[in-house]
């Protein structure tokens, strides 16, 4: 593998496909970071999510004859990390595990920050993601899937759709709604 030159996902791929352990590698750092604020979304807990993407990057070490280039590899790749962080849940509610991040929020006023330099920019825009993120969790799983894709991860719509397979309009249909239904849910934890 030439270092100076930069590969796609897909001839990364490819090249792991034919024994390219460095391929695989690349491939590892370049979704580790995407890949765990998205299984984040899901789950809500940081060790689970870390978790869940070791688990996507064994399943694309042992599985990864099963790309085909029919789909975008980012389309693949978050897939897989979207169903096993899908099955967490559903184990999750069969066990009725609650962790201390499904617990309500305090009553502390919400307030949004000013654009100086202040130096509690930085804690007040931490509390502010995750306070974001908190409300996202709220919402049903198709809006809350939908919204992590698109407005956290910045995927396009076509690969959003790609992901949920659902139609585009149906993607554009479920961001907007979850949107109205995500601002509902701010305005209530705001009072």
């Amino acid at each position: 593998m030439n270092s100076n030159k930069k590969y796609t996902d897909e001839e990364l791929i490819f090249q792991f496909q034919k024994g390219n352990e460095r391929a695989y590698l690349e491939l590892v750092n370049r979704f580790k970071d995407r890949l765990l604020n998205f299984v984040f979304g899901y789950v809500h807990s940081k060790e689970t999510a870390e978790d869940i993407v070791q688990d996507t990057f064994l399943k694309l070490y042992t599985s990864a004859d099963m790309y085909k280039e029919i789909a975008k590899f980012s389309t693949w790749i978050f897939t897989i990390a979207a169903n096993l962080a899908k099955t967490e849940l559903r184990k999750r509610k069969r066990r009725k595990i609650f962790s201390i991040t499904d617990m309500g929020f305090d009553d502390k006023d919400y307030e949004i920050p000013s654009e100086s330099n202040a130096p509690e920019k930085n804690i007040t825009s931490k509390h502010q993601i995750k306070y974001i993120l908190k409300a996202i969790h709220q919402l049903e799983e198709p809006f809350k899937t939908v919204l992590i894709l698109r407005d956290i991860q910045e995927l396009s719509y076509e690969e959003v759709s790609n992901i949920v397979d659902v139609s585009i309009g149906t993607v554009k249909s479920r961001i907007n709604r979850g949107r109205l239904k995500l601002q509902k849910i701010l305005k209530n934890l705001n009072k």
